[in-house]
């Protein structure tokens, strides 16, 4: 199970990464490309992304869902709980907000979609930074 949670831990990290760049860095910037070229540019931003995001949700979430299934021993089951919820939300959020206000901005750049999108994506933000720090201190249990 230490492989399953490194591997688990190492996605989160790099999702977190990927998050907070996206949220501080790439999300604002979307209001910047400009109304004649947005919509090509979101297209091909959502089709790039998904290529680096989705295979490292996926092992994200079937090593959650294991290490829920055999904690690793060591590790206060309240933990890997709350990894779940949170990782729960991320998901619930991602297929609720963050990518239907991608797929409306595929069709047409609207500044109040744009904006909802930067606005929601702090909660995915939130939940990917506290996930990182609590497997981060359950990394002590699993590797000592």
């Amino acid at each position: 199970m230490k492989f399953i949670f490194l591997a688990h831990l190492f996605s989160t990290l790099f999702m977190t990464g990927v998050i907070w760049f996206a949220q501080i860095v790439h999300y604002p910037l979307l209001g910047r490309v400009g109304k004649d070229a947005f919509v090509e540019y979101e297209r091909e931003n959502t089709w790039r992304t998904g290529w680096v995001v989705i295979p490292v949700m996926a092992v994200e979430l079937i090593t959650a869902l294991l290490l829920l299934w055999r904690p690793p021993e060591g590790v206060l089951p309240v933990y890997l709980r709350l990894n779940g919820i949170l990782l729960a939300a991320i998901w619930v959020s991602t297929f609720s907000l963050q990518g239907p206000y991608h797929h409306r901005l595929v069709e047409k750049f609207d500044p109040a979609v744009w904006r909802s999108l930067v606005s929601t994506n702090w909660i995915r933000t939130a939940a990917w930074t506290a996930r990182g720090i609590l497997l981060l201190f359950a990394m002590k249990e699993v590797c000592s």
